[in-house]
């Protein structure tokens, strides 16, 4: 994996801000796109925009064949068994809350419950708070240990009393970097008579994701992690599920028939796509999944594991700097404080250098409370980082040490 060709197919890499060469460690929160996926919305904007599922002449029908070929995409990455069982949403967020709206309130009976853990995004909390609160539903939440990791006996302990109808856990902590063991997780919950889901925000950034492997029951992702546009999510679900759960969203092209007394619904996934989709960021994405697969997840998650234990010994010696999350299986995602110093003091610092991080409580605010703190630093890694970004990342750091003591 030769990492300067890869930076030549970002265009945004070769900017300069305030100066300094951009240095651009911000990747967990949205990732840069390569000029593939530029290139291919803006083609289709150009030569073959229309809208899609409805339309009889040309430029729809391709339109069309453009957007739906990105379902197979997405199907091949994740291994499903059936390209129905891909959804189209906005985000992962919305993916779970469909999961939640659908199959928690349609599926789940008032006095289950649904089990979480301690270091979830919010996208994975506030969707079952409101589901308890609407649908008498109990809401459960796993601890995790001082090293970040989720605290599996705490976790089956949960579930032993048969009530749990869903777990859903996040597949890679957006703060830690902790990998989740996911197969045992789906084995506990099946176990127990739960289904098992997945928020894999993170996770099919750095890693393959099998789902008939894994055995899960849903799966949700978001493309703008993944090189991507926004606007494009995917939750993956077994088709009988999606069968059995009722509509999210309810208007155009989610239905078979419509009258005034009655509607009924098209088939999966349509009828969990309601309204005009995001056709180009659709288009967009395909572009991304077939650029990741191009360069293989192989090479990447070497990439990615070089560069995590670079940054974790660099940033290790600094005096007065603490890194949240020690877990033996982890991504890309590094939080950190420094003593002294406020984690938005640094991040402003880090940027007067070009050097762009994430500062606060990254949608979790129950993990910070668990930490004892109200915000970390974050830096986090793509396919386009280098070792010498890392270093420049410690370099600075030592400075803003000095700066505050």
């Amino acid at each position: 994996m030769n990492v300067d060709d890869i930076r030549r197919d970002f265009p945004i890499l070769s900017q300069t801000i305030r100066g300094k060469p951009l240095i651009y460690l911000d990747s967990g929160a949205s990732a840069q796109k390569p000029r593939a996926v530029i290139d291919a919305m803006v083609n289709a904007m150009e030569t073959q925009y229309a809208n899609v599922h409805r339309g009889l002449h040309w430029m729809s029908e391709r339109t069309t064949d453009a957007y739906e070929a990105t379902r197979d995409a997405a199907a091949k990455l994740m291994n499903a068994g059936d390209r129905a069982e891909i959804v189209f949403t906005r985000n992962s967020t919305e993916a779970m809350n469909l999961v939640a709206h659908s199959y928690g309130r349609g599926i789940l009976k008032a006095g289950q419950a649904v089990v979480i853990s301690a270091m979830e995004h919010h996208s994975n909390i506030v969707p079952w708070q409101m589901l308890r609160d609407a649908h008498g539903v109990e809401l459960r939440v796993a601890p995790i240990t001082d090293a970040g990791e989720l605290d599996m006996a705490a976790f089956e302990a949960l579930l032993e009393d048969g009530k749990v109808g869903l777990v859903s856990v996040t597949h890679m902590s957006n703060v830690l970097g902790t990998v989740t063991p996911a197969e045992r997780i789906v084995q506990i919950a099946h176990a127990h008579g739960a289904k098992a889901m997945f928020d894999g925000s993170q996770a099919i950034v750095h890693r393959p994701i099998d789902v008939q492997a894994l055995g899960c029951d849903f799966y949700a992702w978001t493309g703008h992690k993944l090189y991507g546009p926004t606007g494009i999510g995917v939750l993956w679900a077994r088709r009988e599920l999606l069968e059995a759960m009722p509509p999210f969203l309810g208007g155009g092209d989610m239905i078979s028939s419509v009258t005034f007394e009655k509607s009924t619904w098209a088939q999966v996934p349509h009828k969990f796509e309601a309204g005009t989709p995001a056709i180009l960021e659709g288009i967009g994405l395909k572009a991304a999944i077939d650029y990741v697969l191009g360069i293989g997840y192989e090479a990447l998650a070497a990439h990615e594991l070089a560069l995590t234990d670079h940054a974790l010994a660099r940033l290790g010696a600094i005096e007065g700097l603490k890194i949240y999350g020690r877990a033996q299986d982890r991504g890309g995602v590094i939080s950190f404080m420094l003593d002294k110093a406020h984690a938005h003091d640094v991040a402003t610092l880090l940027d007067r250098q070009g050097i762009a991080v994430r500062a606060g409580n990254h949608c979790a605010e129950p993990l910070m409370r668990r930490l004892g703190v109200d915000s970390t630093a974050r830096a986090s890694f793509g396919m386009y980082t280098t070792m010498a970004e890392i270093d420049a990342l410690a370099d600075t750091l030592n400075r803003v040490r000095e700066f505050f003591t």
